[in-house]
């Protein structure tokens, strides 16, 4: 197991309000989290959901170099403008390799929006977990 905590922190010339945004609405989360060189997925890993509202999840699926990747989330808190509280778990080739808590906060910064994003992870069996951590510290760079 490989236990890890990381703090992603990004400042927007946006309202609060229109960075929410970005997260709630299907639409916007597939352009901003577009990771590039992604395949379709296939099988189980294509099923795609997205219900943003507390008890709600988010599943997705994406192949890339050459692994499949599945993605099942849950949301637990959510605060418009304030906060964004989930939970999920990644698969790679349906084997769970991680179990993540993660904290989105939004907080006016001037004119724009200071964000943080928190995650706790664990990231299961070694060298999946290492691809786990370096797969979701991608997805957080974007």
């Amino acid at each position: 197991m490989i236990h890890d905590t990381f703090v992603i922190q990004r400042s927007y010339l946006a309202t609060p309000s229109r960075v929410f945004a970005a997260f709630a609405s299907a639409e916007a989360r597939s352009i901003w989290c577009a990771i590039g060189d992604v395949e379709e997925a296939e099988g189980e890993a294509v099923f795609a959901e997205f219900d943003f509202r507390i008890g709600g999840r988010e599943r997705w699926g994406f192949t890339l170099d050459g692994t499949t990747y599945r993605v099942d989330s849950q949301y637990y808190d959510i605060v418009p403008e304030q906060r964004i509280i989930y939970a999920y778990e990644i698969y790679v080739n349906d084997a769970r390799i991680s179990v993540s808590v993660a904290t989105i906060e939004f907080a006016m910064n001037g004119d724009g929006t200071a964000l943080a994003w928190t995650e706790h992870g664990a990231y299961i069996d070694g060298i999946e977990g290492e691809r786990a951590l370096a797969l979701a510290r991608r997805l957080k760079a974007l």
